[in-house]
């Protein structure tokens, strides 16, 4: 029997039952702003939304632009279609969460998922939930396809903390026994952390070489101690330095 290819990533649970996503990021005034500049009438908004597969009256899009129930995520995009403008500019707000990122990049969970490579019903579950598994291949795919930076994946992924926590003990105990996780939640060249690491290490261990790397003038009284700095955000520091594919 052909043993049995590990899968890239981890399979929800089938009793998880996830809440509704919350409605799409919408800036009404920047729906106005936006159809102002062009001079189109609602009518005009909505024949452009038309030709991109969605059908609506024009009350529609003055119900949105006066503070009514935002749209869906196809209303979303047809909208930023017809007014000729990345959708992120109607949010109104930073993408944060990994259906926010998608929606930007215009594109569907499926269509999404397709480009990672991962199962739709696994991409899905991850959006809704704000956890993602997967491993280091899977992971990189993503913040490619979305255009993620590091610490935005970490972020969107729910993987702040288990960084953090992984962080810790490379600076407590042994790094190298936490590569293999961190290049997980990081998806970095292994060669990046193993430069990274035991200087975060030594660091935090011999305070007076805080500052050495540029913190300070100097390493003058400016230079933050290793007791202030966190962990994480010297980690994000040092691993910049190194020019990761995916940029910090």
């Amino acid at each position: 029997m052909r043993p049995q290819r590990p899968h890239l990533f981890a399979r929800p649970a089938r009793s998880a039952r996830p809440a509704p996503p919350p409605p799409v990021p919408f800036s009404a005034a920047a729906v106005r702003a936006h159809r102002a500049a062009l001079g189109l009438t609602p009518e005009q908004v909505a024949e452009g939304m038309a030709a991109h597969g969605v059908r609506l009256l024009p009350a529609h899009v003055l119900g949105w632009e006066n503070g009514g129930t935002p749209p869906g995520e196809e209303e979303f995009l047809a909208l930023a279609r017809a007014l000729w403008c990345p959708p992120e500019q109607l949010m109104g707000v930073r993408p944060a969460s990994l259906r926010d990122f998608r929606l930007a990049r215009e594109l569907s969970a499926d269509g999404a998922a397709r480009r990672i490579g991962v199962p739709a019903e696994e991409y899905r579950h991850a959006e809704a939930t704000g956890r993602w598994d997967g491993d280091a291949e899977p992971t990189a795919a993503l913040a490619h396809v979305l255009g993620l930076t590091l610490r935005e994946l970490v972020a969107a992924t729910g993987r702040r903390e288990e960084l953090d926590r992984r962080l810790r003990r490379c600076v407590d105990g042994r790094w190298q026994a936490q590569v293999g996780a961190i290049v997980r939640i990081v998806p970095v060249d292994r060669a990046d952390l193993d430069a990274v690491l035991p200087v975060l290490q030594d660091e935090r261990q011999v305070p007076a070489h805080w500052g050495s790397g540029g913190w300070g003038p100097d390493g003058g009284p400016s230079a933050p101690s290793a007791a202030v700095v966190p962990p994480a955000e010297r980690f994000w520091e040092l691993l910049a330095r190194r020019d990761p594919a995916i940029p910090v």
